[in-house]
């Protein structure tokens, strides 16, 4: 008999940092327009920082580097990172220096690209910056990061690194165990139950956490992941091991069945960080139909998964479906010029 979810999740010490539970919010023009009932899990309300799903992320890796009592925080992603912004906002919060350590993953960016977004928002919470010329080792960008903490150390500084790479525990998951706790809730006092739940996967914290959560309290609900980040094949490999690794730690090994993991990046291409007529296009109908703001990165890819799937008949026209709202606000700006060149041809009207 598993010991009670709570209690298992109770055994990780926590820093609460953000708003929950977040809104869950009603889409009816746009479920309207897509032909479906449209959901939001509105976790770009988190607050922190902006919000957004890192802010869930970073409770319990915080929360560990508070029981060892550290006093500066590493962490490694994109230059337009929003687990990197987050970091920076909680290790002020915390009192902590916060380095961080930006990778070069998208190719041929501007200047606006390096300076407004998330970088702004970096350099405004006073993290030290560094460079990574590699956009695509994550071993090798966690090795990067080691060895900057031990210099740190031996400077008597108390680092906690944050890794990228799965090959260490997902605790930033749990905080999406959480989230599928909450969503369930939330769920029973409105009287709905969902036909699919669709996120973005890309670190697969997000997914992990959530079909984990779910299956946890005895739900089936489809979890579809839109790749952000790697092809279908390799993402599903990655969530399969983080899931593994996740209901290991919370003593739940029998409640996953790899089988659940679906993946999809048919709205991918031509990469992370890049725009495709897809993500403009879901971009645009969820600013017009619901004033609802997605990212570039992963919520506007998310979006044109999710269309693509109803008109697909991957998911049924009239279900209900849930969409996670991850966040990712910020980098909006940072990618301005594409994305306000691409608006000057579409009527105001719609």
């Amino acid at each position: 008999m598993p010991i009670p979810l709570s209690e298992a999740i109770g055994m990780f010490p926590r820093i609460r940092l953000g708003h929950a539970p977040t809104p869950l919010d009603a889409a009816p023009r746009l479920g309207a327009a897509l032909g479906i009932e449209l959901w939001i899990k509105r976790d770009d309300c988190t607050g922190l920082a902006m919000g957004g799903n890192k802010v869930r992320q970073l409770e319990f890796p915080l929360g560990e580097a508070q029981s060892r009592n550290a006093d500066t925080l590493l962490i490694t992603s994109a230059v337009q990172s929003n687990y990197v912004r987050v970091a920076a906002a909680a290790g002020r919060r915390l009192g902590m220096e916060t380095h961080i350590q930006l990778e070069e993953r998208v190719p041929d960016v501007d200047a606006l690209y390096r300076s407004s977004g998330n970088v702004l928002l970096d350099r405004l919470f006073g993290a030290k910056l560094h460079s990574f010329p590699v956009g695509d080792d994550e071993p090798a960008a966690d090795a990067a990061l080691d060895l900057l903490a031990q210099s740190l150390e031996d400077e008597g500084r108390r680092p906690y690194v944050i890794h990228l790479a799965p090959a260490h525990p997902p605790l930033g998951a749990l905080g999406y165990v959480l989230a599928a706790e909450e969503i369930l809730a939330q769920a029973r006092e409105l009287d709905l139950a969902f036909d699919a739940v669709v996120c973005p996967t890309g670190s697969a914290l997000t997914h992990a956490g959530l079909l984990v959560g779910f299956r946890a309290l005895g739900k089936e609900t489809p979890v579809y992941g839109i790749c952000v980040r790697r092809g279908a094949g390799s993402q599903a490999a990655r969530v399969r091991k983080v899931t593994g690794q996740l209901a290991a730690m919370i003593e739940r090994p029998e409640e996953f069945n790899a089988e659940d993991v679906m993946t999809f990046d048919s709205v991918l291409a031509p990469g992370y960080g890049r725009l495709n007529d897809a993500v403009r296009e879901a971009i645009a109908l969820a600013a017009r139909q619901e004033g609802l703001l997605l990212d570039p990165v992963y919520t506007g890819k998310t979006m044109a998964g999710l269309i693509q799937h109803v008109r697909s008949g991957v998911i049924s026209a009239g279900s209900r479906v849930l969409f996670i709202h991850t966040g990712g606000l910020p980098a909006i700006f940072a990618y301005g010029d594409k994305l306000g060149s691409w608006l000057s041809d579409v009527p105001w009207d719609g």
